[in-house]
């Protein structure tokens, strides 16, 4: 059984909006990371056990993380969209520690991960 398995990238223009769901299971702390080529991995928003939510600065007001927990999924809706944000697109989880509410955007802190989905913004 995988455990995290990504859907919904794609392309699209500058100011177009995408949501990316995450069918997930196991660890209960969660959240999307993205890397674009070339670049480290980086954080873009994490969710915890009580849904408390973490967003990196560049995403601030223009992506939301949400969970559906009956469906055990993860949702990542994008507007705005920028041509920086394209990447790779990452849905993983982690063991809820202290130490993950502190630095959940950290890409080292979560040990399970999905195969990934394109995101491509451009003109």
């Amino acid at each position: 059984q995988v455990p995290l398995v990504e859907s919904g990238g794609g392309s699209v223009q500058p100011g177009g909006s995408l949501r990316l769901s995450c069918a997930a299971s196991g660890h209960d702390c969660r959240g999307w990371f993205r890397q674009a080529p070339g670049k480290e991995r980086e954080g873009v928003a994490t969710s915890g056990r009580s849904s408390d939510t973490f967003y990196a600065d560049s995403v601030k007001g223009r992506f939301t993380i949400s969970r559906d927990t009956a469906r055990n999924t993860l949702y990542l809706q994008m507007n705005n969209l920028k041509p920086e944000d394209t990447g790779m697109y990452y849905c993983a989880s982690a063991t809820c520690t202290a130490r993950w509410y502190i630095s959940s955007l950290n890409p080292r802190e979560s040990d399970t991960w999905g195969p990934g989905t394109q995101v491509t913004v451009s003109a």
